[in-house]
């Protein structure tokens, strides 16, 4: 146990969270089992040790960061090990990668019903299905997702702004005010491409080739989060990445499942099981039509940020499928997005009609029944809305 406390202070100490994620907030910590999920890359690890660091400090015993990535729980369940922690007087166990761990979620079930004074916060994939998959855990857990950066934070993260979020009901009632308040502190035009490039993920401010980085992350999606988690056998990995790839370079459109299953060879029914899996993993993101869901096949397939766009094919990046894609996932953490009656066209929440549209485009006509979110423009008007505040909604 010794020589956990050590590495948890060590990590504690030198954790360097330079934004304070919006979720810390949303979070009730008093709730005794707290599921964090979210997608690789986005700071769950940052997150569990920016918690200690602000509710505990780097060597109060009451709180213990561990990771299922350590061998030591190849021989050890998470009850037993938690047991002695509590015994020692812990309080507090936050367990990283939970689901590398073979039997997680029945040794959390015992952790709840054996030690009752004892909170546990732990992290997983996006992939996971908590509740659904797992019922033993149904009614003990409180499930949260973390994303990755908005471009409000990473706004906030270049300027030294502390720039609050607004909902979508604020930003369309009263974006002109909004905009006034924020243009004399900051230029978002100077730094909105940047987002849109690198901004998503936090770890686009370590000292390391951004895209590559990525590169690798998507990979470990793919290779750990689906294989694993879905039990897949690994000779069918090439078949996920391949089609992963062709959606990715095909751009949002409406997938042909019948020439992805040719290509892939494999069935109709296994493309659209693909399909599924990387959109859990957060890779894709599945547009469909108002009152339709999965299992039909979704009208547009588009990457779930706008950052992969530029890591899988950046030379014949487009910059209104790039637009298009921020929209998309700017929106899509509280609200339903669904595609609209025509390309650039999107219903949210099933009734407010969106288009996506550059603003030096002086052909359009602009119509009282939508709402135009503009590129290439810091200012709003009216029904139109410059589309970076969008990145304000987390």
């Amino acid at each position: 146990m010794d020589a956990f406390f050590r590495t948890h202070s060590y990590l504690v100490e030198h954790t360097n969270a330079p934004v304070h994620r919006s979720l810390m907030d949303e979070i009730n910590w008093n709730d005794r089992m707290v599921g964090i999920k979210g997608t690789r890359g986005v700071g769950k690890s940052t997150f569990l040790l920016q918690y200690a660091k602000e509710k505990f400090g780097p060597h109060d015993h009451q709180c213990l960061y561990i990771n299922m990535n350590n061998f030591y729980f190849q021989g050890m369940g998470i009850a037993d090990f938690a047991g002695d922690f509590y015994r020692k007087g812990g309080r507090v166990l936050l367990i990283d990668q939970v689901f590398k761990h073979p039997e997680w979620s029945s040794e959390l079930r015992k952790c709840y019903d054996q030690y009752p004074n004892l909170k546990i916060v732990f992290t997983g994939s996006s992939v996971m299905r908590l509740k659904d998959e797992n019922p033993e855990l149904n009614g003990i857990v409180k499930s949260y997702n973390l994303r990755g950066f908005s471009f409000r934070e990473f706004l906030n993260l270049q300027t030294g702004n502390n720039f609050r979020a607004y909902s979508l009901d604020e930003i369309l009632n009263d974006h002109e005010r909004i905009i006034k308040q924020i243009l004399p502190k900051a230029s978002p035009a100077k730094y909105f491409m940047s987002y849109i490039h690198h901004g998503f993920y936090p770890f686009f401010l370590e000292q390391r080739n951004f895209s590559e980085n990525l590169l690798k992350t998507m990979n470990m999606m793919t290779e750990v989060d689906i294989l694993l988690i879905k039990q897949i056998e690994l000779k069918y990995l090439t078949k996920i990445k391949k089609l992963f790839y062709m959606l990715a370079v095909a751009g949002p459109k409406a997938p042909n499942i019948s020439k992805l299953a040719h290509e892939i060879q494999t069935s109709r029914a296994t493309v659209m099981n693909y399909i599924k899996y990387l959109a859990d993993a957060r890779l894709i993101n599945l547009i469909y039509p108002v009152g339709q869901q999965f299992p039909k096949k979704p009208s547009k397939v588009m990457l779930h940020n706008s950052n992969l766009i530029y890591a899988i094919y950046n030379i014949n990046a487009n910059k209104q499928d790039a637009m298009e894609t921020f929209f998309v996932n700017s929106l899509w953490k509280d609200h339903k997005v669904n595609q609209g009656t025509k390309d650039g066209f999107y219903i949210i929440d099933e009734k407010k009609k969106f288009r996506i549209c550059d603003a030096e485009n002086t052909k359009i006509r602009f119509s009282p029944d939508t709402i135009y979110a503009r590129y290439n423009t810091e200012i709003g008007k009216d029904n139109r809305i410059p589309l970076w505040l969008f990145g304000f909604l987390y």
